[in-house]
């Protein structure tokens, strides 16, 4: 079973830093680009708290990110997988390609909502061409997203498993096990789950070439 995992506090936190630090900004600029006080955001930054996917979601937005590429990010797998050097990886190159390429299970980790119990586990790493991401959604819980959450990407929604109903602006689509939707225009969402049991789905997405 994968790992959910909430030593990637310090994790987000770290990450969370680098990226406004590197557009140059202030506290006071990211809370203004993002919607996320600046005390809340200072919390975040010095890993006193972990932050809910609505926060995660508005950051990302922000820094004009996915949710996937800065949880993967915060991950450290931006470096996985590259080869240049001695990898410690014992075997032939061969072993040490493959070792790079293949993730176990059970070696997954899991970011956790604390707000939903929403879990998150990034399928690809930062630097393959598209973004995917298994997302385990509670019975009753609800997380939207700002429209500038998809602003700069094409994405791809598929039910695994149970009942996801998705609001997109004012369009609400009830979506079963098996069921794929191909988001539109850039709007406010919300990924719910109405059901008694759990929901298990996964996001795909590129980025636009807007």
């Amino acid at each position: 079973m994968s790992n959910i995992v909430d030593p990637l506090v310090g994790q987000i936190a770290a990450r969370v830093r680098t990226e406004r630090e590197r557009r140059h900004w202030t506290l006071a600029q990211l809370a203004d680009a993002s919607g996320v006080s600046r005390a809340m955001i200072n919390r975040i930054e010095r890993g006193e708290s972990n932050p809910t996917a609505v926060i995660l979601g508005r950051l990302s937005a922000a820094f004009r990110l996915s949710v996937s590429s800065l949880l993967a990010l915060a991950e450290g797998t931006a470096g996985e997988g590259e080869q240049g050097g001695d990898s410690g990886v014992p075997g032939n190159d061969e072993d040490r390609e493959d070792a790079g390429r293949v993730r176990r299970l059970a070696d997954a980790t899991q970011w956790r909502d604390p707000a939903t119990g929403y879990r998150r586990r990034q399928i690809t790493r930062p630097h393959f061409p598209a973004e995917i991401a298994e997302i385990r959604l509670p019975a009753g819980a609800r997380v939207p997203y700002p429209a500038a959450a998809f602003a700069f990407i094409r994405q791809v929604v598929w039910v695994l498993d149970g009942r996801l109903t998705f609001h997109e602006g004012d369009t609400v689509h009830e979506l079963d096990a098996g069921d794929t939707l191909e988001l539109g225009e850039p709007t406010p969402c919300v990924f719910a789950n109405t059901g008694t049991t759990e929901c298990r789905y996964a996001v795909i997405l590129t980025r636009s070439e807007g």
